[in-house]
């Protein structure tokens, strides 16, 4: 074996040993960055900064959440894509820049297929619609009576254009036969905000954010996506039984590293991730915050977001965005 090959070698295992916390404290790495494409506050943040002490510790070094918001978190996956593929840093990616950006944006920076490694899969999740708790829609036939009667009078905000709440939206004003005005913000967070404040109707935010809004009166929830009654909101109805039949709208969360990176290492980085959500703490946390856990191999990652980027083709078609 030649000497190139031994420091190639080498300099592989050493990536591996830092990442999982094998080396001395004088070898460690700066910390790992977690890269999340939205705001702080947000449900994709929360569930980062829940799952990111968890990886530390099964990791053995620091891992720090880094928001990057903008271009429908396509910001946060190149930078990711274009880092160096030695585990300092992940991007926590959500399902809508992964199925749906790629139909919707005219330029994506990357190819989610091609320019990203899939590592681990970690949540699933659905998304309830909320609107500002003093107004009077007690159902939702009552929301869509008004806005068949207004057109364009009820706002919706999203995380973003081409979000997964986005097109909950869109898909919402077509199956109710209403028209409605779309506002996209950098974010969940400041999206709810504004339905709070009555500056926005309505929107569809994950169970797992929402919650904490809805138990405490600054929201009214009316439906939510999944198939059946979410067990953390058992007395919302489904958009289903709400008069919107085969209303199935969800998503998930999953972990990506930059390509090249060596197999060893993404192998133990999707032990560690699977490990940290599966602790009987965590499990119940995320339970309790409307999640469902979603793990195994970055196979599983890979061929889900394949399927579903191929789904939403469908449905996105007509819609573009910059």
């Amino acid at each position: 074996m030649n000497l190139h090959r031994i420091t190639r070698r080498a300099a592989i295992v050493g990536t591996i040993a830092l990442a999982t916390g094998t080396a001395s404290a004088q070898q460690r790495p700066n910390p790992i960055k977690l890269i999340v494409g939205y705001s702080a506050g947000g449900p994709v943040d929360q569930s980062a900064r829940l799952l990111a002490p968890a990886l530390a510790k099964e990791l053995g070094v620091s891992v720090i959440v880094e928001n990057k918001a903008g271009a429908n978190a396509t910001m946060a996956g190149d930078a990711v894509a274009r880092a160096k593929p030695d585990g300092a840093m992940l991007w926590f990616a959500a399902s809508p820049t992964i199925t749906i950006s790629p139909n919707v944006m005219k330029k994506m920076p990357f190819d989610p297929a091609k320019d990203l490694l899939p590592v681990a899969p970690v949540l699933s999740y659905y998304n309830v619609l909320v609107i500002n708790k003093d107004l009077p829609y007690q159902k939702l036939s009552d929301l869509i009576q008004y806005a068949k009667a207004n057109p364009h009078k009820v706002t919706y905000g999203s995380a973003g254009m081409g979000g997964s709440n986005h097109l909950s939206g869109e898909l919402f004003a077509d199956r109710s036969g209403t028209k409605l005005s779309h506002i996209p913000y950098k974010g969940n967070a400041p999206a709810m905000t504004d339905v709070i404040a009555g500056q926005l109707t309505m929107m569809f935010d994950i169970i797992g954010s929402a919650r904490t809004y809805i138990s405490g009166g600054k929201v009214r929830a009316l439906a939510v996506t999944s198939p059946q009654r979410n067990p953390s909101l058992p007395k919302v109805p489904t958009m289903s039984e709400s008069g919107l039949d085969g209303f199935d709208v969800g998503g998930w969360y999953g972990v990506y590293a930059p390509p090249g990176m060596p197999a060893d290492l993404q192998a133990r980085i999707n032990k560690a991730i699977t490990a940290a959500v599966s602790q009987p703490e965590m499990k119940i946390r995320l339970e309790e915050m409307g999640y469902e856990l979603w793990t195994g191999a970055p196979k599983l990652l890979a061929d889900r977001g394949a399927k579903e980027r191929a789904m939403w083709a469908t449905v996105t078609k007509g819609i573009e965005i910059e």
